[in-house]
């Protein structure tokens, strides 16, 4: 009765599998918190609050079981900025009005409209993604000095070309540590038992630091980064001059923020519903999404949203409700307040591992077999959707693929518009078939189709049967060409006009003389 009660409100379904997943991905996270608050320019705890509150608030309200959030590197590299002009307070604010506008986002139930962005954009997005956390990872590979550098040049790819890289046998062990991570990942779930027992990823810790600490090897540890030893979060009003001056200040930050954090949460979404084949609710992602950053702005947390590597990590070790989340931010809690000595002992190179193989799992392989079979616009948006993640940022690159494909759409859409004669009904009147979508796109065409000195008619009835009429555009030409063809002593009236487009024009008809059949 209770796994009925739980998996009624998507909690659980497998009590075992989310719990261990969750304890999994709380293990991921504490490198990925520290270093997101590295580059963020805040402390430590910072990042790692933020992990805390964003996952299990997240977790509870949002729409997706299953899907992690926390702190990320999408959303830090906007708040450097405001940290290193502002200051940390000022930081809290913007994650508070961050929140109110996600809150208001999902209200308005405007997370919909990640229904638009197309598949080449998502399969760009999975690629660039998978590049940009193998990058991500690349960056453990330097000493600690050097691997959480928080210029302002953020792009993924400026991480090779920083200096500080391992020399020696610290290289050496690191990369071995690295691929025998990976190996027990892959080799986990062919042991019938032990693969039904653990998932893969929390045994590869397990094995990897059982190793480095019984044979004492010299290699990074979470604990090189930072402190993970901490107490409760306090409750705190932000230190900012209630003022308008203020709100002109933050309102920027808070907009870019709303914008990254709910376009990498719904995307992040839409990926873990075609992976599991379900469906969450992109609205009320928005609204979790909203309470949890409203939440770390009053905690002293800087805020976050969804993380498709760990999301990726809880997937691929069965956690599938959520429980997981709400265990991964638990567990995250209690290391800071109790455990902090035996996660810091974990080695860096066991994480690494993990999303090495998260990386292998989130490229869209299939996408490069299909390159060159797909419409040549469909392949450009793939390569420029995963290139301006990779030099830019997810949020960027999703606007720029979705612009380009509209754009695409819109050129190949003008050029279907075509004219055809039905019927001459007498020497004076004839019918004729329009057949497309009439819009901004394809007036030009549709104008130089109907000019009046092409029908010899006095009379045409254009059948708009298997046309569309969708702007402001089609009724302005459509205007005009009743006007002109008036003027040369004919009359042009449309016929047959579908639900939509006949309450359009009919709605239209003060302001534009647009001659319809009712």
């Amino acid at each position: 009765m209770l796994l009925n009660f739980l998996a009624k409100f998507q909690l659980t379904q497998n009590p075992k599998l989310d719990f261990l997943s969750g304890l999994t991905v709380a293990l991921a996270l504490v490198p990925e918190a520290i270093a997101f608050a590295f580059v963020a320019g805040v402390e430590p705890l910072v990042g790692l609050y933020a992990a805390f509150f964003v996952g299990i608030i997240t977790s509870i309200f949002g729409g997706r079981s299953g899907m992690i959030s926390g702190a990320t590197g999408a959303m830090a590299v906007v708040m450097v900025a405001l940290v290193a002009i502002y200051g940390v307070q000022y930081l809290f604010a913007t994650i508070i009005l961050t929140g109110i506008i996600q809150i208001i986002i999902g209200i308005l139930r405007l997370g919909k409209f990640i229904n638009i962005v197309p598949t080449p954009v998502m399969l760009g997005f999975v690629n660039g993604l998978a590049i940009v956390i193998f990058l991500s990872q690349i960056g453990q590979f330097k000493s600690p000095d050097f691997s959480h550098e928080s210029d302002n040049n953020h792009s993924a790819i400026n991480v090779l070309f920083n200096g500080g890289w391992l020399q020696g046998n610290q290289l050496f062990i690191m990369i071995l540590l690295t691929l025998l991570t990976m190996g027990i990942i892959f080799l986990v779930p062919k042991i019938p038992k032990l693969g039904k027992l653990l998932p893969s990823p929390l045994v590869s810790i397990i094995i990897i630091s059982f190793l480095v600490i019984m044979f004492k090897i010299d290699t990074l540890t979470v604990g090189d980064l930072a402190s993970v030893s901490g107490g409760l979060p306090e409750f705190s009003i932000p230190s900012v001059p209630f003022s308008f001056e203020t709100l002109f200040i933050v309102l920027p930050f808070s907009l870019t923020l709303a914008g990254i954090g709910l376009i990498e949460s719904l995307l992040t979404l839409t990926l873990i519903d075609e992976i599991t084949e379900t469906k969450g609710k992109p609205n009320k992602e928005c609204f979790g999404q909203g309470l949890s950053n409203v939440t770390c702005g009053f905690f002293g947390a800087m805020g976050g949203c969804a993380m498709i590597g760990q999301s990726m990590i809880n997937i691929s070790s069965g956690g599938r409700g959520r429980l997981s989340g709400i265990v991964a931010a638990v567990s995250l809690l209690c290391f800071i307040l109790f455990f902090s000595k035996w996660i810091e002992m974990i080695p860096i190179a066991a994480l690494t591992g993990i999303m090495m193989m998260v990386v292998i799992g989130t490229f869209a392989w299939a996408s490069i077999k299909i390159i060159n079979k797909v419409p040549k616009e469909d392949a450009f948006v793939i390569i420029l959707v995963t290139f301006v993640t990779v030099w830019q940022d997810l949020a960027i690159a999703v606007v720029v693929g979705v612009i380009f494909s509209a754009l695409s759409y819109s050129w190949k859409s003008s050029s279907f518009i075509n004219l055809e004669k039905k019927e001459t009904i007498s020497k004076n009147e004839s019918t004729y078939i329009l057949k497309g979508s009439l819009f901004f796109g394809s007036i030009n065409k549709f104008k130089n189709l109907m000019n009046p000195i092409n029908f010899e008619e006095k009379i045409i009835n254009l059948d708009c049967s298997e046309a569309w009429i969708w702007d402001q555009s089609s009724l302005e030409i459509l205007h005009n060409l009743t006007n002109k063809f008036k003027s040369h002593n004919k009359f042009l009236k449309l016929h047959n006009l579908g639900p939509t487009s006949h309450n359009l024009v009919k709605k239209s008809q003060e302001s534009f003389n647009i001659n319809i059949e009712d």
